[in-house]
């Protein structure tokens, strides 16, 4: 019976009965394809225009836009291994797409698209800038003082990965099997 509701795109609950739902991989491809293009454009633009200038503030030097580039991981770690980050990047663009199979949750797909605009937008930097053979440095540009300067593809990776614990700790899948089937059939129970 659980076989039969998979075929047909319906979960079967544990009573048998059927749950309706559609896969959300449109919504995680728009998210994802979002992200990605806000992060390429925005890559574009600062360096074309903020590259070899000095910081432009946003915030006093609370904020700035600040062009670097980073061949390394957060806060400049693993510098040197540059190419682990590009297969670290195209690992996690495999596993989401993999997992989007079983997608069926709104919350998760946003926070996955997220996830891979992100990871896509720092692995078109490892592919296509200098030095190229999947060795390019990200380009880096939002500067917090005091903490990082980052990009927006990073932006999407860190708040991705906040509502993937968040939804974990709370027990969501990816699936929607951990919610309420509906009062009409547990009525029927």
């Amino acid at each position: 019976m659980k076989n039969f509701g998979r075929a047909v795109g319906v979960r079967i609950d544990g009573r048998g009965e059927g749950v309706r739902g559609k896969r959300r991989i449109p919504l995680l491809l728009a998210v994802a394809g979002f992200a990605y293009l806000l992060d390429l454009c925005s890559k574009l633009a600062v360096v074309s225009e903020l590259e070899n200038h000095p910081p432009v503030g946003v915030m006093g030097t609370w904020l700035e836009l600040r062009v670097m580039r980073n061949s390394g991981a957060a806060f400049g770690i693993g510098g040197a291994t540059t190419i682990l980050f590009t297969v670290i990047a195209l690992t996690v663009a495999l596993v989401i797409v993999r997992l989007a199979r079983r997608l069926y949750s709104v919350p998760w797909a946003i926070a996955l698209g997220l996830l891979l605009g992100g990871a896509l937008g720092n692995l078109t930097d490892r592919l296509f800038r200098s030095p190229g053979d999947l060795q390019g440095a990200v380009v880096d540009f939002i500067s917090v003082r005091g903490f990082s300067v980052m990009n927006l593809a990073d932006w999407a990776i860190v708040c991705g990965a906040v509502l993937i614990v968040f939804f974990s700790f709370r027990g969501w899948e990816l699936d929607n099997a951990g919610e309420e089937v509906g009062d009409e059939n547990a009525e029927a129970a």
